[in-house]
């Protein structure tokens, strides 16, 4: 596919929240990630406004293991400490498969519409773990992702026929990838063949809810820096 990337993802740990498992402060984990998890991951290793990053599909290479640990999360509105239960997901590994294409809701940073350099800057970056921080849902699970073939290798699931996972979120609709000033949540049902996830794209989810009014957050030339000048700056001719 056009501008694609391939990457493993990895991690000890994962906690991809349910939200419906959180209301008494306990936090519970999806079986696999959302599509919301992993494109943030993609955006980790390479992120840019004039960029829609594009989850198409992972494939799920580890048994599926749950663990549970005791957990003193901060009540910040009185300073106290409170014991609370979580349920992460062991010992993960995911193989993904993504592409961007430029944001149609953003025609003012036509000026940043190099498609080359763009999708380099974006190896480049996978190559050497990302260019921010990887987390595989929250903060205290630390990830890592790494360049691979999608497809490659032996997965726990790769005989399974079919594994049905109900209703999950899909994602979250910011305000500069639908052109409404609304932030909106996805609902979908993913189905996992031959331990593959094949999303479907954001435009395609016929569940959504609104959340919240929600501005468009201002790009230009004065705060953000060119395919261009930062192809330049990595010593790319």
């Amino acid at each position: 596919m056009r501008n694609s990337v391939e990457f493993q993802l990895t991690g000890n740990y994962a906690l991809f929240t349910d939200p419906l498992m959180k209301l008494g402060g306990e936090k519970l984990s999806y079986q696999v990630p959302t599509y919301q998890a992993l494109k943030g991951i993609v955006e980790s290793i390479y992120w840019k406004p004039t960029l829609l990053m594009v989850v198409d599909a992972v494939r799920v290479m580890n048994r599926i293991q749950m663990e549970s640990k005791g957990v003193r999360p901060l009540e910040y509105n009185d300073g106290k400490n409170t014991l609370a239960n979580y349920t992460y997901l062991r010992d993960v590994c995911y193989q993904v498969r993504a592409h961007f294409i430029f944001n149609p809701h953003r025609p003012d940073l036509a000026f940043d519409h190099n498609e080359h350099k763009h999708h380099n800057i974006f190896k480049r970056s996978l190559a050497v773990g990302g260019r921010r921080d990887i987390f595989l849902g929250t903060r205290e699970c630390q990830g890592y992702v790494e360049p691979c073939v999608f497809g490659e290798g032996e997965g726990f699931y790769d005989v399974d026929d079919e594994i049905h996972f109900g209703t999950m979120v899909h994602g979250i609709n910011y305000p500069d990838e639908t052109g409404r000033e609304q932030l909106e949540v996805r609902l979908w049902n993913p189905v996992m063949k031959n331990g593959v996830i094949e999303f479907i794209r954001p435009d395609q989810c016929t569940a959504i809810r609104s959340i919240s009014d929600w501005k468009m957050k201002n790009f230009d030339v004065s705060n953000i820096q060119s395919a261009d000048e930062l192809w330049s700056e990595l010593g790319g001719e």
